[in-house]
């Protein structure tokens, strides 16, 4: 019986479902650069390494759940949580910088003030729904707007020849030399014979672009990370960049992203993402990690500022 070991650590889920792949409803246009009857991998020229990269990435943590009491007999859910959104700076030496932590109470209660506690304070922040997908949801735009903040500020910095989003581009397609990098895969875009096609990249190539529209548009294509790999789509990511671009110049920033982000994969003994999650990325996703706090100090303080509250 033959069998294959995907380096991707299940604890952090599925990196793709490789045939189980759901559907797409998104409009797809694969007639961008190559002729949908002509696609086939794309070897981006030597020499376009860029030498300054920008790595953007947020994290977030949800520190206790809650309920809030409205003074008349109910209760309404909420979340306490953490978020950091920062960037990597990789050029000729490797800095992190500039920074965003903040923290929030999530909640669809109008009336729900911030809690305070020895360890800083959650601002009231609403949400559309008290269900936990509605506070996540709620959390996670939080996070993407500090994202944008901390990249434009990088940016305002200093330039760089490469942007690198960990995510969609979604909301950043203004940033000059910007690709959104996605390292998971559940939903099947492309045609079948193009999805089989995608899955035969070897490491360093790309598949050409194509035009994906779901709530916004962007022009996207997939390419392979350096590894020995046996399973399907391991190690595949899939790159965005704006729609706006002219076609000679998207195609140059596919060709850049490609080659450059080769050098920046991870190995399994390293990190338990391998290859997609980049070493800047998993360093930059550590140091946000720590700035946040210690979540079990939180946990202590928040407990406390509740037993306050209830004893008052």
């Amino acid at each position: 019986m033959k069998f294959s070991v995907d380096p991707w650590d299940p604890s952090y889920g599925i990196a793709n479902e490789a045939e189980a792949l759901e559907p797409t409803s998104a409009d797809v246009n694969p007639d961008i650069e190559v002729a949908t009857g002509d696609w086939r991998p794309l070897e981006p020229p030597s020499g376009i390494q860029a030498e300054s990269v920008l790595f953007v990435d947020g994290v977030r943590r949800v520190e206790a759940r809650v309920w809030l009491d409205d003074g008349a007999g109910g209760v309404h859910a909420g979340i306490c949580a953490s978020f950091a959104a920062g960037a990597a700076r990789c050029d000729s030496a490797a800095h992190i910088g500039p920074v965003i932590v903040d923290r929030g109470l999530f909640t669809s209660f109008g009336q729900a003030e911030s809690v305070t506690t020895s360890a800083g304070e959650f601002p009231a922040r609403l949400a559309a729904g008290e269900g936990t997908e509605a506070l996540s949801l709620a959390l996670q735009e939080r996070m993407g707007q500090a994202e944008v903040i901390a990249a434009e500020a990088a940016c305002a910095e200093a330039s760089a020849d490469l942007v690198v989003i960990d995510g969609p581009l979604r909301g950043r397609q203004h940033l000059i030399h910007a690709v959104g990098y996605v390292k998971t895969h559940h939903v099947a875009y492309l045609p079948p014979e193009l999805h089989v096609m995608v899955g035969g990249l070897a490491p360093g190539q790309r598949s050409p672009l194509f035009v994906l529209g779901t709530s916004w548009s962007r022009l996207a294509w997939y390419f392979r990370l350096p590894g020995d790999f046996d399973v399907p789509w391991s190690g595949v990511v899939r790159g965005e960049c704006s729609p706006d671009l002219a076609r000679p110049q998207a195609t140059a920033l596919a060709d850049r992203a490609t080659r450059t982000l080769q050098r920046f994969a991870s190995e399994p003994h390293k990190e338990p993402r391998a290859p997609q999650n980049l070493y800047p990325i998993a360093g930059l996703e550590r140091d946000l990690r720590r700035r946040m706090g210690d979540p079990q100090v939180l946990y202590r303080a928040l407990r406390r500022s509740a037993h306050i509250s209830v004893s008052q």
